[in-house]
């Protein structure tokens, strides 16, 4: 698995673990944590780019390989787009490589994406997959580029893939230093009794899926032969400040937010239709927003004690 020990990568380490899966994870720890994954676990430190993924690869003859890691930032893509395309474009071709230098064996790769980056903004919601996939940003672009590759690949080397396109995913262990994770940079700030900031008038609406749930999509997902792409949302939209209120009631925050200038390549309205991974994978998310802001606004507080 690359990006294991980050937000989504960790958790589902511990998913594959209790499943009984050997699982072995490549990280950078650019932005992943040592602590984020359980004792003992074998973890390889290299960049993506590194051509020692292949050798790893070659070394583990994986049955089933999860793709996670990835530049995720809007921003830093739109200021460095060949820095961005060189981690999510070149880095996954490398990976890809070491997938075919094996070549005796069928290996399952589950790529995970971004949905709302993909459709952009869709004159329809909430978005299914066929709905026109519209990049406003390089890294949209580039996460997307990468879903191309993979039908080639398949042909090249006999590939099996699944591609998951995510909504908004939150949850325990996200990173509140980063711009993609705006409910742990709301619990985190109001938990320590900082001034926040909304980009625009925080009406804009993306649709939130609790770390779990999306896990339980992968795990499915890698378990059977269907490639998606497949939406893992809710279909429902949330504005920013609707995500503020609650999380200020959870946090016994009363002070409010000031409001700042857009943020380019955001998208303002964006909820995916998941009723193809309903369909395809008989998935359906389980854990309801508020329940799911609250176990996290919970974790963020354990973290303080």
């Amino acid at each position: 698995m690359t990006g294991a020990a980050g937000f989504i990568g960790s958790h589902l380490v511990d998913r594959l673990i209790a499943d009984g899966y050997s699982v072995t994870g490549i990280d950078d720890l650019s932005s992943g944590k040592l602590d984020n994954l359980p004792s003992g676990f074998d973890l390889r430190k290299m960049d993506i780019r590194d051509l020692e993924v292949q050798t790893v690869v070659a070394e583990l003859r994986p049955d089933i390989v999860f793709h996670l890691a990835a530049q995720i930032s809007v921003s830093i893509s739109a200021r460095e787009p060949q820095l961005d395309a060189d981690v999510n474009i070149g880095g996954a071709l490398n990976l890809f490589e070491g997938i075919r230098v094996v070549g005796d064996k069928v290996t399952k790769i589950v790529y995970v994406t971004s949905g709302g980056t993909a459709y952009g903004d869709p004159e329809i919601i909430p978005a299914d997959e066929s709905t026109p996939v519209r990049p406003l940003s390089p890294y949209g672009a580039s996460k997307l580029a990468v879903e191309t590759y993979l039908p080639i690949y398949e042909k090249l080397c006999d590939l099996q893939y699944s591609i998951i396109r995510l909504a908004n995913v939150y949850g325990p262990r996200q990173d509140p230093h980063g711009e993609a994770g705006v409910v742990a940079i709301f619990a985190k700030a109001m938990l320590a009794g900082k001034p926040l900031t909304v980009f625009g008038d925080g009406n804009d609406e993306r649709d939130y899926i609790y770390v779990q749930d999306v896990v339980d999509a992968i795990s499915r997902a890698a378990e059977g032969t269907l490639p998606g792409p497949f939406n893992v949302g809710t279909g429902i939209g949330t504005s920013t400040n609707r995500i503020f209120e609650v999380i200020a009631q959870h946090c016994g925050h009363t002070e409010v937010a000031s409001h700042g200038p857009d943020r380019p390549g955001d998208i303002n309205r964006i909820s995916l239709d998941p009723s193809k991974a309903k369909r395809e994978l008989g998935w359906i998310p389980q854990v309801s927003l508020e329940d799911g802001l609250k176990t996290t606004v919970d974790w963020f507080k354990q973290q303080g004690e």
